[in-house]
């Protein structure tokens, strides 16, 4: 089976990639720019066919498809850090909606027929009434920022292309996951980043952060991959699944179990403006029973098991 996977130099595209070459009968095609950072995919590098090609440019896209007749795509490469969406929400909208475009176009005008699962967010569903929660695939969408805007974008496409041209994609909805190879703009890795830094004696003892109230519903990026496997392989086209923990964690405890796992003493916390979102969804957390039920998938990571490997993460690195 061909399998493409664009993002592949990126957090989640690389553990995909991880988990995929522990399956049989499997050929795996990355795409990626010529800019693109090469160290999370450097470990299996010589064991995949990379193709140089940039999402939002549609005849590189359709040339690398065309080439590759993939059976699976899973779309990775995206803008995916909300914060950045606010500073550059055109090049967000561009990356996100035009080079999901370019590949449903590829895939259509070269006539193959793979499953595409299409990786969205939990932040499509924005503010969150309290009554809502869990947060069901059935809820209302009510985006908080031009990421998220983007996102639902990418989802009514994918439904507008399957019901249209019956390209079977899958829509995954996943809440937030983290894990090694986290970039330190991300939260719980930012954290963990700056933890190890003072274990190592290069930065005070101090942590700077952003809103620490919030609640988010974490997965580990490893049980996350398999679900985007598991979605090809079980679930129906132009559905909906979310993918999650089921279980809410407020940031601030998040931080003080990574400062409890690391032994670290007398931790001054100090918030600062310019880590604190125009608006902020205040509660993401999903019910999974629709996937679950579809799949079998189960959480096998534990989220304080994540943060301890976030912590191994960056002593390696640092």
């Amino acid at each position: 089976m061909k399998i493409l996977v664009t993002g592949v130099t990126g957090f989640a595209g690389s553990h995909l990639v991880d988990y995929l070459l522990t399956l049989q009968g499997v050929e795996i095609f990355g795409i990626k720019r010529w800019r693109s950072r090469t160290e999370n995919i450097e470990h299996f590098e010589n064991r995949i066919s990379l193709y140089e090609c940039d999402i939002k440019d549609a005849s590189s896209v359709r040339n690398a498809i065309e080439e590759i007749r993939p059976e699976r795509i899973f779309h990775l490469a995206a803008q995916s850090y909300v914060p950045t969406s606010w500073n550059a929400p055109t090049e967000t909208l561009e990356i996100n909606i035009m080079g999901q475009l370019n590949i449903f176009e590829a895939v259509r005008r070269t006539g193959i027929d793979p499953i595409i699962q299409i990786a969205g967010s939990s932040e499509e569903y924005g503010y969150v009434k309290p009554d809502e929660l869990p947060i069901k695939e059935t809820n209302p969408l009510r985006p908080l920022s031009p990421y998220a805007v983007s996102k639902v974008a990418q989802d009514m496409m994918a439904y507008q292309y399957f019901m249209n041209y019956g390209i079977k994609v899958i829509r995954t909805r996943a809440f937030n996951h983290t894990g090694p190879r986290r970039p330190s703009i991300f939260v719980c890795s930012d954290f963990a980043h700056q933890i190890v830094e003072i274990e190592k004696g290069k930065k005070e003892p101090e942590i700077h952060v952003g809103n620490l109230e919030s609640i988010r519903d974490f997965t580990d990026v490893r049980d996350i991959v398999k679900a985007y496997w598991l979605a090809c392989e079980k679930c129906s086209p132009g559905e909906i699944y979310n993918i999650c923990s089921s279980k809410g964690w407020k940031i601030k405890d998040a931080l003080y179990k990574l400062i409890e796992l690391s032994g670290v003493k007398d931790i001054k916390i100090v918030q600062e403006g310019v880590r604190l979102r125009p608006t902020d969804v205040p509660v993401l957390c999903g019910d999974c029973e629709k996937f679950k039920k579809q799949t079998g998938w189960q959480i096998e990571i534990p989220f304080e098991q994540t943060l301890q490997d976030l912590l191994h993460f960056w002593r390696e690195k640092i």
